[in-house]
This record gives structure tokens, C-alpha cells and sequence, in this order.
């Protein structure tokens, strides 16, 4: 069975995206972009919800050749990687993705018991529609030292807990990642 990895970034107040939906504040620093490169080459599969798909399918395609050699090595993985894109709204996906446009969690139990690596899932919503399914195998939470007071929370409001277990911490220069299994 894969493993569903939920991974952002966010700010020590919870949220994903500030309150004008922007992620600048959130760029990561050489050291946690090279972490963030070698994790994304582990996944077969990344799981993206429409908005995070259009942020990424209008940058790293066309990473400038001025970008860091990390940037680049970037844009060629995330282009590279097996995607599954949800979105009730797009029509056609590009960049070795498949659109699914509806039953997200039957999608998402079929492509976890397809294979036996590593999957994540990108974008807030897309997330929220898993996390009371209990579709979400482990949390990593890379929070920068940045209060937002607003703005999209990487969390959904919940009819019950979720009980997480601690499993790892790392320090970077420019955030702390947070790594829990779900109990």
C-alpha cells in the first residue's frame, strides 16, 4: 500500500497562503530547496488540487536559465513526476499529469493500493477532502518563522481529532520541519 505524505509549508500561525493568496513569504532558502528536490525525486505520484497545480504549471516548466542549478533540477523533476491533478473546473492538464474530476477519494484509495512507495498530496483543499478519511499517512509540516495573522489554513475544521505522533524534527536555516504519522 503507498503512503500519502500531506507536506507544506507554513507559518508558525497555520496558515499555507497569506490573506492576499500568495506564497512568497514561504520560499525556501538553498538548503531546504535541495531537502525539498531529493524528497520530491523519492514520490511516484504527486497529488495536486487545482490552484497548487496552476502555481506550479505556470512556474517550473519555464524555470529561467538564470535560475540556481536547485531551481532547475526542480523544474525537471516536478515536469518529470507522474501527477494526478483534481479539479472539477480544468479540462486538459499537461506536464505528465492526468486530470480526475471527481471522486477524489475513491481515486485516492485506488492509487494508494496500486502501489507500494510514496505519494503527496499538494494543495489545502485537496487535502481536506482526504483528512477526514483518514486517507493521510504521515504530516510534514515545514514552519517558517513567520506569523501571518490570515490567509489560507493548511488545516480543514474537523468533526474530531486527529491523533498525529511526533516521529521526527529538523532544523534548517529557514524553517523547522515537523514529520508525524497518523495514529
Amino acid at each position: 500500500m503507498r503512503k500519502l505524505i500531506y507536506d507544506f509549508t507554513v507559518s508558525v500561525d497555520g496558515y499555507i497562503k497569506d490573506s492576499d493568496g500568495t506564497i512568497d513569504w514561504a520560499d525556501p532558502d538553498e538548503e531546504l530547496h535541495q531537502f525539498h528536490n531529493d524528497r520530491f525525486r523519492q514520490l511516484e505520484v504527486s497529488l495536486n488540487g487545482r490552484h497548487l497545480y496552476e502555481l506550479m504549471a505556470a512556474y517550473w516548466p519555464y524555470v529561467p536559465d538564470d535560475a540556481s542549478p536547485i531551481e532547475r533540477e526542480f523544474g525537471a523533476l516536478w515536469t518529470e513526476k507522474p501527477k494526478v491533478v483534481f479539479s472539477r473546473t480544468l479540462t486538459e492538464v499537461a506536464w505528465n499529469s492526468r486530470l480526475v474530476s471527481d471522486n477524489v477519494v475513491e481515486e485516492v484509495r485506488k492509487l494508494k493500493a496500486e502501489g507500494d512507495g510514496t505519494m503527496e498530496v499538494g494543495g489545502a483543499n485537496l487535502a481536506a477532502s482526504l483528512i477526514p478519511h483518514n486517507l493521510i499517512d504521515e504530516y510534514q509540516l515545514f514552519i517558517s518563522p513567520t506569523i501571518l495573522g490570515g490567509g489560507t489554513p493548511m488545516f480543514p475544521l474537523l468533526d474530531k481529532r486527529l491523533r498525529l505522533r511526533l516521529v521526527e524534527t529538523k532544523h534548517f536555516n529557514t524553517a523547522v520541519l515537523l514529520r508525524y504519522l497518523a495514529d
